[in-house]
């Protein structure tokens, strides 16, 4: 459900990769007895609610339990980098600290904290 590489791509104003992780939580989410019957069906027959793009106002219109799986997953993910999103904020406005850094160093950065903010929006609209 997940892919090859086993992560969602989760941008700015909506899930990029809205089917699988739409597909992922309904699973994740279903009781024993909903499970069996997935199984069984084949999966669901289309709706419009699977066709509709988990936007941030969708995120935030999630189930409970969607939610909670979905905050508990970021925050797993955040705890992975090996500093917080105020470090790299710190970094970034130290001219300083952040002129020391080689090019590549630099735009690593910038990546990471890029994502960091994203994560962080993405614990507020499922909180």
């Amino acid at each position: 459900m997940v892919g090859e590489e086993g992560a969602f791509v989760v941008g700015w104003e909506e899930v990029l990769t809205e089917e699988e992780l739409s597909v992922t939580l309904k699973v994740l989410c279903m009781s024993e007895e909903e499970f069996k019957e997935y199984k069984e069906q084949g999966g669901w027959e289309s709706d419009e609610e699977e066709n509709s793009v988990l936007s941030n106002e969708a995120l935030s219109r999630l189930k409970t339990p969607c939610k909670k799986l979905l905050y508990d997953s970021v925050l797993l993910t955040l705890e992975s980098y090996r500093s917080d999103l105020k470090a790299d904020q710190d970094l970034l406005n130290n001219k300083e600290a952040y002129e020391k850094l080689s090019q590549r160093e630099q735009q690593a950065l910038h990546v990471r904290y890029g994502q960091k903010r994203i994560l962080h929006q993405l614990l507020e609209l499922v909180c």
